[in-house]
């Protein structure tokens, strides 16, 4: 997929302003400091298009892009930080639990996590959540320049591992990736291609 625009459309904190197109939408997100914005960034070849912060938290709102005017990238609040408020939490906890319950355009999230560390108690447990209310994710590891690729493979296995020991019939799809060299970018927009071919085959009318 060549990415010809990405434009922001809009940031919010309720489901219900969120775009009313009938397009494909992606959503990602991660615990804070996975590297979420530079990931955008590199897949949509911009520099600034997600604001990138060394403090946790940035994120703190819905974030709508149109992307080649046929579907939409999501910017979702990290879970996870510390650097905000118990009832700050709370709320983003609520709208993004919102979203991902009621939003009927989403057909994929790509949930983040940085290949360098074992597997995190709050990822275990928003993957269960997602997997238990039926949201279709992938796993996208980052940071993959940090590591040697036997590293790269031993963490991953690691981190496969332990979804099955958690009962997980089978493991989601996962792409490993680098913001600072562009690995793993072709192959994850080729998913989201693929996708997008099949969700305008099946989805000719509206949404209500």
């Amino acid at each position: 997929m060549k990415i010809k625009s990405a434009d922001f459309v809009i940031s919010n904190s309720d489901v219900s302003k969120c775009p009313k197109e009938p397009l494909p939408e992606y959503a990602f997100i991660g615990r804070s400091n996975v590297g979420k914005s530079s990931l955008i960034n590199m897949l949509m070849e911009r520099k600034n298009l997600a604001k990138t912060s060394g403090r946790p938290g940035k994120t703190q709102l819905i974030n709508h892009f149109k992307v080649n005017n046929n579907w939409f990238l999501v910017d979702l609040p990290g879970y996870g930080y510390a650097r905000v408020s118990k009832k700050d939490k709370k709320t983003f906890q609520k709208y993004i639990t919102n979203y991902f319950e009621q939003r009927e355009q989403l057909v994929c999230s790509f949930v983040l996590v940085d290949i360098r560390h074992e597997p995190q108690k709050i990822d275990m447990e928003f993957m269960e959540w997602m997997g238990e209310n039926g949201i279709p994710f992938c796993i996208v590891f980052t940071k993959a320049d940090k590591l040697k690729p036997k590293a790269i493979e031993k963490n991953v296995g690691a981190y496969l591992q332990k979804l099955l020991e958690d009962a997980w019939e089978e493991t989601p799809r996962h792409f490993v990736t680098s913001s600072n060299n562009s690995f793993g970018r072709e192959e994850l927009l080729s998913f989201i291609d693929i996708i997008n071919t099949d969700f305008k085959k099946e989805n000719q009318g509206d949404f209500t």
